[in-house]
């Protein structure tokens, strides 16, 4: 795992894509009991609720707080790419 600028974190060190404001589909909607999440090479996934209560997860929504701050009107953004998002997901 490495990090690449200012807390983004990489599980294969390739992610060094910026986020684009209003490039994010916002439209789609998701099951009950479930959030949506995206990484910062903008892709987006469904996490169950029951996640939220993993440490992992409460410090990687702690760090998203202090690089991209608190929004009523944009998504959750973490600062991670989806590789590893992906492999989080998997251990939680």
């Amino acid at each position: 795992m490495t990090t690449l600028g200012r807390k983004r974190i990489s599980f294969l060190g390739m992610s060094n894509a910026k986020v684009i404001p209003g490039s994010i589909d916002e439209s789609s909607l998701v099951e009950k009991g479930h959030f949506v999440i995206y990484t910062t090479d903008q892709k987006r996934d469904v996490v169950p609720l029951s996640s939220i209560s993993s440490n992992i997860f409460v410090e990687f929504l702690k760090l998203s707080e202090e690089e991209f701050g608190l929004s009523s009107h944009d998504p959750i953004m973490l600062p991670c790419d989806a590789a590893l998002l992906e492999y989080i997901s998997s251990i939680v």
